[in-house]
């Protein structure tokens, strides 16, 4: 009896598993790419004199010629607001290009003034990944359909509704998705890091975000910026919008739609925030500084799974690192860092290099896969010499103890920023995650800046407060592993297992270690 139970349940699964495979072709064969070989390539407006702008930048190249001045927007307000600042004085052309841009707040202010700036006749380009603008194709529709926009998208789904139907049908290609994320104004001025556009990031709601870090930059960094968006833009992943969406525009619901949330709270209290560093720079002349900036960038045909070693951000990125003789201070939301990472944070340590790495702990973490993929480094980091901080889960931190974060993108929530800096010399800022899933499945980007200033600030905020605000986990001499919790004026606490995470969660955790998934996280 239950052998022919166990029969019928294998045959019936088999058909399941056959139609489902069967529906996925179906799909595919439905719904193929468009094809965009003979598409005529479009390319950025180089910075100009008779713009405000580019007038700018180019008077400050002579100043300084082969730099780049850079400002660090390292609260989340001011990292909005000189976004819509730089687009509010744009004369000739916007290029913007992020991996999720949300229908909230700050998503719909930003959406409304690059309509406006095509009002103005400036030239707007606008390229999202598909991955993460959910609920947003009729207004980009709009959006497309106006004069001077263009909406491209990178590695779309055919399927619209369901789009995971898409995603399912071409699993492999919709598994590569473009992370970068930078604003071009007129080629003369570019902010880029780790932030995509969302409340969450710009601390716009603060009950729930994920602070970060950008860079303001104008100067010789950003024709190669302007460049690598034209990469992009051109490449065989992206597809016009209008050839993958059928929503019709809607123009006076789109302008209806971004009214309501201009008179939102928020949004008033964003209106009353003074603090825009691109406006400072723009109206008060606020002095930059000019020095040294490598962009580092995977080429887009990493999208299509075809990048060869060479072509691949993270080979170069540990060319533009350079020697570590003292230090690497190193924070990463995700941090897998694979056997060949691991090896080389390993060899650092053991050579007496001094080598920290804070990361999420497991009840911050919104990605518990992603934990167990770093648990299976953290003992050998250990061993070596690394020191790891965990982020751990707090309410309202001091004043002061927020200051010192910020460079870290830490102000009482999830870590997500993606930075490092190296012997108080050189700091990198971007999208890029250290693992598996940004060095061969992401397209990522950021900026390498020659900047003593700026690495302090990284480093100093581990010197400071990291570890107020983190578990240490530590091997004991019986080579078990513990966290410690210290707490300013406080004794310190050692906890024996993952701190406040259930004995189902840890189990879980456990579980998700053994799979052989660690390529795709």
């Amino acid at each position: 009896m239950k052998a022919r139970l166990f029969k019928r349940l294998a045959l019936l699964t088999t058909a399941l598993l056959v139609a489902v495979l069967l529906l996925l072709l179906g799909v595919r064969l439905l719904y193929p790419l468009p094809d965009v070989s003979g598409r005529a390539p479009g390319r950025a407006i180089p910075a100009a004199a008779d713009t405000l702008l580019g007038g700018r930048m180019l008077a400050q190249q002579q100043v300084h010629p082969g730099k780049t001045g850079v400002l660090p927007l390292l609260d989340g307000h001011d990292a909005l607001l000189s976004r819509l600042a730089l687009v509010a004085k744009a004369e000739r052309s916007i290029d913007a290009q992020y991996y999720i841009w949300h229908d909230d707040t700050s998503g719909n202010l930003l959406l409304k003034a690059l309509h406006e700036a095509a009002k103005r006749g400036v030239k707007v380009r606008l390229l999202l990944d598909d991955n993460g603008i959910h609920g947003l194709d009729g207004i980009l529709a709009t959006l497309d359909a106006e004069p001077g926009i263009d909406v491209r998208i990178f590695n779309p789904s055919m399927v619209r509704r369901p789009k995971m139907l898409g995603f399912g049908a071409e699993f492999m290609r919709m598994n590569r998705r473009m992370h970068n994320k930078a604003l071009i104004v007129d080629g003369a001025a570019t902010i880029i890091g780790g932030r995509n556009i969302g409340d969450e990031y710009f601390k716009v709601d603060e009950t729930a975000f994920f602070a970060d870090m950008d860079v303001l930059a104008t100067g010789a960094v950003v024709p190669e910026v302007a460049a690598s968006f034209d990469d992009y833009w051109n490449s065989a992943s992206v597809i016009e919008l209008a050839r993958i969406v059928s929503d019709k525009p809607d123009l006076p619901q789109f302008l209806a739609h971004v009214k309501g949330f201009e008179g939102t709270a928020l949004a008033t209290r964003l209106k009353e925030n003074l603090q825009r560093s691109a406006t400072r720079m723009l109206v008060d002349g606020e002095p930059l500084e000019w020095t040294t900036v490598q962009l580092a960038v995977d080429d887009p045909i990493k999208g299509t799974g075809k990048a060869s070693d060479d072509q691949l951000m993270i080979n170069r990125l540990g060319m533009l690192i350079g020697e570590v003789r003292e230090r690497l201070d190193l924070a990463s939301a995700y941090f897998i860092p694979g056997r060949t990472g691991s090896a080389y944070f390993e060899q650092l340590a053991r050579t007496g290099k001094q080598v920290r790495v804070l990361t999420n702990a497991m009840n911050t973490t919104d990605v518990v896969l992603v934990h167990a993929g770093y648990t299976r480094y953290r003992r050998e980091l250990l061993k070596a010499g690394v020191t790891l901080y965990e982020l751990k889960l707090r309410g309202t931190m001091s004043q002061e103890s927020d200051q010192q974060l910020r460079p870290l993108g830490l102000s009482g929530a999830s870590l997500h920023a993606k930075t490092f800096a190296v012997d108080n010399r050189r700091v990198f800022i971007g999208s890029f995650n250290f693992d598996p899933r940004s060095a061969r499945l992401n397209c990522e980007m950021g900026l390498v800046i020659d900047s003593p200033t700026m690495a302090r600030r990284v480093h100093d905020s581990f010197d400071q407060a990291v570890a107020q605000v983190s578990y240490r986990p530590e091997l004991t001499p019986e080579n078990k592993l513990v966290w410690h919790e210290a707490a300013k004026g406080k004794p310190s606490v050692t906890y024996q297992e993952e701190p406040d995470v259930s004995w189902l969660r840890q189990i879980l955790l456990a579980v998700a270690g053994m799979l052989p998934i660690e390529w795709l996280l």
